[in-house]
């Protein structure tokens, strides 16, 4: 080692750890130990607690919370084809769930219990199975409902979701003219179904007028969030990277060109919590579960849910919720708020909402206890000293007359025991007046943002300078495509480039399709700064406002919807196609010139081609189809099939002699799902390809040890003569030029 270098302790120990021959046993040689689902101080506190009325109802929630939790679906509502694609879970899947399930637990069809249909969630379009998702994942006979379920949640005709989740987007009632935040929206199951809401009334607005800002203080968490929301393609979402507990005020445009503070309708808070209420799919909390947790998060839950009521708008409503059934996490941070609004905020019923949901009322009563529940406090003068940085006085439930005033009863606790679900918490808060501690400071707000524009300018400038100087030319040119850098708060994301009014672009674009002159031009976005335009996006007015008002105050990660892609062609006039993405949103735009209305068999005939190289001749298509393509110009065009029940519209490629559609294959698979099409070509056994892969090994090593075996029969045998010889050879004594070399 180098003199002055210090020695890594950590290397050190691992060094003399294997010279003592003490290395790390081999874990994954053993056997998969079953997680012992037991806590006593989970059981001790909550009994403590009295959140079952009854000894015998106590008894049923210890032993549901610790049984495995039911898979559970949802149909996503505002698309078309949502109730032909019910009609076909509830007949053709429902059917052969039933067989599978029969056949996994040796029953006959008639002993098997179908999927409910979960009464309070709204027009029927939620399922819960009674099987696991361990069931589902490792069990042949249910691999069929396994791909249903995979390849229509990524056609994102379905989501997969816990049932109470579900629950507090329901009781928000997000219309589609909403300004809606999720402030800690990863992983993005319930900012799906605001999207949802937000697209409920279709026939009312091409666009809705309203807007989902969806927030993450987790970078990794917000590409998840990305991911789970994409599958929806809507241009009224937003995804942004901040603390929600001091999320900075934001500036929009009114109608009459002036700037204000922004203000939202609805907002969600689904806080970080120490997540008990999900003992029955995250079975490792049993080991890890303890009160502290409770005591460490109280504090961020109030702040997160004081921050929230700032940006409400007066009139608004705020779902505060936890998958906790702690009061310390739930009841508790509510009254503080609540108290601390002085009348501005009200807790309010929102049971109507969800009709069908069993759930207790919120509690009025609850102690607090030491991390191994040894020792029980009923008032905050209990406390011993050396507590009172951990348990603070907030946290202890205020004095009858006051808590009576507050309404805690009408918070929804969710048991697990009363619907066979997991444990939930929600409360529904809707704000009276403006807050005595609410900021709204718009003047130091529009400095501030000048500033930093005026200084990420100058940085721009000084940047390129260096560039054409040669200095530092890898910071500034983009060599091949543009990669994302690695910082202290994630990656630096690339700009959003919004269209001018006199873009060259949109000009052959508009042309080409017969744009109509409603869509709003400069809501088309690229991700970066070059002539020739890759991927073009699509967002909302709303949604171009904020970005373009507040992309130096808060880190934008994703917003706009795939709208346009280059593909240049040498036998088309036009260098964009359509993307089926952003096709939800553009169809109602676009002019009749690149439509062709298909049969069912044309449009089976077309998605059945999986070989993009051998696209479907025009000649295999029906006489009317034929005819509409001769008319038809090479390149994108959209293709609209008719049903009795919905009416579908796929991006299709045109070509010199042929007709293709353009959809990845989760969509055409969905598609030709709708189309009660044969699906077998699409069929996937794992447990069947599998089997064939261990065969084509076994069989590959047999006849490597056949030939190894071959080879040394091959192999010629010494006789004694020529053994003789090479050992005289071997003795004759070596001549001066050998000896020497």
């Amino acid at each position: 080692m180098a003199r002055g270098k210090k020695q890594n302790p950590f290397a050190a120990r691992k060094r003399q750890k294997r010279e003592n021959g003490h290395e790390r046993p081999d874990r994954r040689s053993q056997p998969y130990e079953e997680i012992k689902r037991d806590n006593p101080f989970f059981i001790k506190y909550y009994n403590l607690q009295k959140i079952c009325a009854t000894e015998d109802e106590w008894s049923q929630f210890l032993a549901c919370i610790r049984d495995n939790l039911p898979t559970t679906f949802r149909v996503t509502g505002f698309k078309d084809e949502a109730k032909a694609l019910l009609k076909i879970i509830e007949t053709e899947m429902f059917s052969e769930y039933v067989r599978a399930v029969a056949e996994l637990h040796q029953k006959l069809p008639e002993q098997v219990e179908r999927p409910l249909c979960l009464p309070w969630y709204p027009n029927g379009m939620a399922y819960q199975l009674h099987l696991t998702r361990k069931d589902i994942r490792r069990s042949e006979p249910l691999f069929r409902l396994h791909n249903f379920l995979i390849v229509e949640t990524t056609a994102g005709s379905i989501s997969r979701q816990e049932a109470v989740s579900m629950i507090p987007p329901i009781v928000l009632d997000v219309k589609p003219t909403d300004k809606v935040l999720d402030m800690c929206a990863a992983p993005g199951s319930k900012t799906a179904q605001l999207i949802e809401a937000l697209h409920a009334a279709p026939e009312d607005h091409r666009i809705p007028p309203g807007f989902v800002l969806a927030n993450d203080v987790d970078n990794n968490r917000c590409y998840m969030l990305v991911h789970q929301a994409k599958r929806l393609n809507s241009p009224c979402l937003l995804v942004t990277n901040h603390d929600s507990s001091v999320f900075p005020n934001l500036i929009r445009t009114q109608s009459d060109g002036s700037k204000s503070i922004l203000k939202f309708d609805k907002i969600l808070c689904d806080v970080p919590c120490s997540g008990d209420g999900t003992l029955r799919k995250n079975p490792d909390i049993w080991m890890k579960w303890n009160l502290a947790q409770a005591y460490n998060l109280h504090g961020i839950q109030y702040r997160i849910v004081r921050r929230g009521a700032e940006m409400l708008e007066v009139g608004g409503r705020l779902v505060y919720s936890t998958c906790s059934l702690n009061p310390i996490e739930n009841e508790a941070v509510l009254q503080r708020i609540i108290k601390d609004s002085d009348g501005a905020l009200e807790l309010v019923d929102a049971g109507h909402l969800v009709p069908g949901l069993k759930y207790n009322p919120g509690m009025t009563n609850w102690k607090l206890a030491t991390k191994d529940v040894d020792q029980v406090f009923s008032t905050f003068d209990e406390v011993p000293e050396n507590l009172h940085t951990i348990i603070r006085p907030a946290m202890f439930p205020l004095p009858s007359d006051e808590l009576t005033k507050l309404g805690l009863q009408k918070c929804l606790r969710v048991l697990p025991h009363l619907q066979d679900t997991g444990g939930f918490f929600v409360a529904i808060i809707e704000k009276r007046r403006q807050l005595s501690f609410e900021k709204n400071d718009l003047q130091t707000l529009l400095e501030q943002t000048s500033k930093v524009e005026d200084t990420t300018a100058t940085a721009g400038t000084e940047s390129q300078k260096e560039g054409e100087t040669g200095e530092d030319s890898a910071k500034s040119v983009p060599w091949g495509p543009q990669r994302k850098r690695r910082r202290l708060h994630g990656y630096k994301e690339d700009p959003y480039v919004f269209f001018g009014q006199n873009d060259a672009d949109y000009d052959n674009i508009k042309e080409f399709y017969q744009l109509d002159e409603a869509l709003e031009k400069t809501c088309l976005l690229t991700r970066c700064l070059t002539e020739k335009k890759k991927n073009i996006y699509y967002c909302s007015e709303p949604i171009r406002d904020l970005v373009v008002n507040n992309e130096h105050n808060i880190k934008i990660i994703n917003t706009g919807v795939k709208t346009f892609v280059r593909c240049e062609n040498r036998h088309t006039v036009h260098p964009y196609r359509l993307a089926q993405e952003g096709l939800q949103t553009s169809n109602a735009f676009m002019g009749q010139t690149r439509r062709i209305e298909v049969e069912r068999e044309d449009l089976v005939l077309l998605l059945n081609c999986t070989d993009p190289t051998k696209p479907p001749s025009t000649l295999e298509l029906k006489p009317a189809t034929q005819q509409r393509c001769k008319e038809l110009g090479v390149g994108s065009c959209i293709l609209k099939y008719v049903d009795e029940a919905f009416t579908l519209f796929v991006v299709g490629w045109r070509g010199t002699s042929s007709l293709r559609a353009y959809v990845d294959k989760d969509e055409t698979i969905h598609i030709l799902r709708l189309l009660r099409a044969d699906l077998s070509k699409f069929e996937v056994n794992k447990y069947e390809e599998a089997k064939k892969a261990a065969a084509a090994a076994a069989a590959a090593a047999e006849s490597a040890m056949a030939e190894n075996a071959a080879a040394k029969s091959d192999e010629p045998k010494e006789t004694g003569e020529s053994a003789a010889v090479d050992k005289v050879e071997e003795d004759k004594p070596s001549t001066p030029m050998e000896t020497e070399s």
